[in-house]
């Protein structure tokens, strides 16, 4: 299974942006579904954004949708994730992580099928101040 290693996070003010970048770092190439998830403390891991590599279909969760964008680079080999109008709510430790197929229900991440995703590196994280 790949190997994942997150970056780009960091802190921001209520209302900014930030950029996240997800790439393998065992050489393998991203395929299947690429995942950002996000975990606060004493809260499970949840999906926000789904990306269908090659295709390019895309699913956010209803906390994110029209904020952040999923994106993939193939010839970088890469997975990213805009993050706009941030809000204090999203403020977390962020993960990429891969499954073969993007899992979701009524067009959202599925918050039930997490365990189904690989490669979950070390996390990035991201603080929203007012």
């Amino acid at each position: 299974q790949v190997q994942l290693a997150e970056s780009g996070g960091g802190s921001v003010q209520t209302g900014g942006s930030l950029r996240l970048s997800c790439a393998a770092t065992d050489g393998r190439y991203l395929s299947g579904c690429m995942g950002w998830f996000r975990q606060t403390p004493g809260k499970e891991r949840e999906g926000g954004a789904l990306i269908l590599i090659g295709a390019g279909t895309t699913y956010y969760d209803d906390s994110v949708k029209g904020r952040f964008t999923i994106s993939q680079d193939n010839i970088k080999n890469m997975v990213y994730l805009e993050m706009n109008a941030l809000k204090s709510e999203d403020a977390a430790m962020y993960y990429c992580a891969a499954n073969s197929q993007c899992t979701t229900i009524n067009g959202n991440p599925s918050p039930f099928e997490t365990y189904r995703y690989r490669g979950w590196g070390q996390g990035t994280q991201v603080t929203v101040s007012s």
